[in-house]
């Protein structure tokens, strides 16, 4: 079957089968989130990105093997399930060391801009972003034998960058660094965000002046 990413609350997940990895797309809670599980071909260990929700629908998903559970940023939205979902599995936590102490669940693995997590064989980039919250953290996965994946938070959406609450210097710094770490990798890579559907670096990419002069 071919993954479209286009998931809803109680709908059933989206499933992409890549070479090495199996990711997951779960919409939850209130507010829409998307949940990502990815699990390791090779070892079946499983890490899950934003916790955001509805404990008992990510579980079903996860089963036994969950090792760490990654929190993009500290918005009380990203980590509604945390809690419940580490009591149950046992995973470790992480996130951004700057968004770290904005989040409920203590952290166990601080990470920087330039970092690796590590789930089974294959190897997942952090880049912090600021903009959105002090330090939000994107995922990437350099596909071997495809093209890039980013797992953007709220950092970056179809249609723009994420919400800046109308703060000239914060729309600045987001902007900034969605282009100079993010717009660096190739038009095919794509990008799964905290809410709605998925999108393309290149799809994105000729709006980036268009972003720039509207401020958001």
């Amino acid at each position: 079957m071919t993954y479209h990413g286009a998931v809803k609350v109680g709908g059933p997940p989206d499933v992409r089968e890549l070479a090495h990895l199996i990711i997951t797309k779960i919409a939850v809670g209130p507010y829409e989130n998307n949940a990502y599980l990815l699990r390791c071909r090779a070892t079946d260990e499983q890490l899950l990105i934003d916790a955001a929700a509805d404990a008992p629908v990510l579980l079903e998903s996860v089963g036994s093997q969950l090792a760490t559970v990654v929190t993009t940023h500290q918005h009380g939205d990203h980590w509604g399930a945390l809690a419940e979902v580490v009591a149950a599995t046992g995973a470790r936590t992480a996130a951004g060391r700057i968004d770290a102490p904005g989040i409920a669940v203590p952290t166990d693995l601080l990470l920087d801009d330039g970092d690796t997590v590590r789930v089974g064989q294959v190897d997942l980039t952090v880049r912090q972003l600021t903009g959105h919250t002090p330090g939000a953290i994107v995922l990437s996965y350099d596909d071997p034998q495809g093209h890039p994946h980013l797992f953007t938070g709220d950092c970056l959406f179809p249609g723009g960058v994420g919400n800046t609450w109308k703060d000239p210097a914060a729309f600045d710094s987001l902007y900034r660094d969605v282009t100079e770490k993010l717009f660096v990798l190739p038009d095919e890579t794509w990008v799964y965000p905290g809410h709605g559907n998925d999108t393309t670096l290149g799809t994105e990419r000729p709006h980036l002046p268009e972003w720039r002069e509207r401020g958001w």
